[in-house]
């Protein structure tokens, strides 16, 4: 073991590796791969700020501090995250990644299978909170908010951990012949228990649906009511936009556990799978803001703030400025089922 965490920093390692699964490598920055790199790198920015925006409007206002939208907020904080790694990730490829050292390539690799486990865990979290509420009819109180932490807390810390295994020591430094194609450094074993870990998980979750919508559908109208439909029905877009952007991936992924070495020419095009999948994490905060009134007009609000001044302006010289209207917030994402709203001041004729 001790001659395994030995290799960690030696340099040659990684080009070894890469020798050895791809027929070439790159080896200098080429215009076309300059330009994909600065778009993915404008991309993951777009994925930040988004995600932030949803975040700061979870955390200030105290309507969206419900289980529902605590988890959401936590799927966004994975996100957001996601695109910190996806990020680094484009910065440290190409020809560098030649130059790093084993512990720099699994911390590379490691933060982007973090920020995948932990998305994959925030949709079960999702799942179970719908099925409490909505099969079990009953909702998160006050008292059960520790319970929920912990939920979180716990989807962070396996996500961790399965993130981690590779530079713990399941990797196949020293054993090229286990090695992934797609990822070099990893172990085909290990690649497929993650791929597999995650199909489960996205399997129960399905199920976890399927029985709500019956429910739904056999139930009386208080459980089967519009808000009730609403919800269930972004949360479900929410899920198939994440299986249909990750499922190329897993896939070419299980090729790569099939393949021997050199044998599939098409998991030297792997990036673009990966770079299919990370438009999920741009289009999570969308599909939020869209489904929701509330929470559009929360995340939009630091746009708008120069507009009160602009009216204010518009008085002083004169000119007609814009009367703020207070408008009493409905969400068409959650609502009457939490903590009373209070008033928010919306510009006159922008209520969407």
């Amino acid at each position: 073991m001790g001659g395994l965490y030995s290799e960690y920093l030696n340099s040659s390692k990684v080009r070894e590796h890469y020798n050895y699964t791809k027929e070439t490598l790159d080896t200098q920055e080429t215009p076309s791969r300059q330009v994909a790199s600065a778009f993915i790198i404008i991309l993951c920015c777009a994925i930040v700020v988004e995600n932030l925006l949803v975040l700061i409007a979870v955390a200030r206002n105290s309507k969206f501090h419900s289980a529902m939208y605590l988890f959401l907020g936590n799927l966004a904080a994975s996100d957001l995250l996601a695109g910190v790694a996806f990020v680094a990730n484009t910065l440290l490829s190409g020809p560098v990644t030649l130059g790093l050292t084993p512990v720099q390539w699994f911390a590379r690799e490691g933060s982007a299978f973090i920020t995948l486990s932990a998305s994959v865990f925030s949709l079960l979290a999702i799942a179970i909170e719908r099925h409490v509420a909505i099969a079990k009819v009953k909702l998160y109180g006050s008292d059960k908010s520790c319970r929920m932490l912990l939920l979180i807390g716990a989807s962070w810390l396996i996500s961790l951990v399965l993130g981690g295994l590779p530079i713990l020591g399941w990797n196949c430094l020293g054993h090229l012949e286990a090695c992934s194609t797609v990822l070099p450094l990893y172990a085909k074993q290990y690649v497929l228990c993650v791929v597999t870990i995650f199909s489960v998980i996205l399997s129960a979750i399905v199920a976890l649906y399927v029985r709500i919508y019956c429910v739904v559908r056999s139930s009386h109208a208080d459980v089967a009511g519009p808000q009730t439909l609403a919800l269930l029905k972004t949360v479900t877009i929410v899920l198939g936009v994440f299986i249909v952007c990750w499922l190329p991936a897993f896939s070419i992924l299980l090729l790569d556990y099939a393949c021997p070495v050199r044998s599939c020419p098409i998991l030297y095009k792997a990036h673009y799978f990966f770079a299919f999948a990370t438009l999920n994490s741009l289009l999570n905060p969308v599909i939020y803001t869209w489904r929701s009134r509330d929470l559009r007009r929360e995340v939009l609000r630091p746009l708008h703030c120069w507009r009160p001044a602009a009216g204010v302006a518009g008085r002083r010289d004169g000119t007609p400025g814009h009367r703020l209207l207070p408008l009493r917030s409905s969400s068409s994402l959650e609502r009457g089922t939490h903590m009373p709203t209070s008033p928010t001041f919306l510009e006159g004729n922008t209520v969407v």
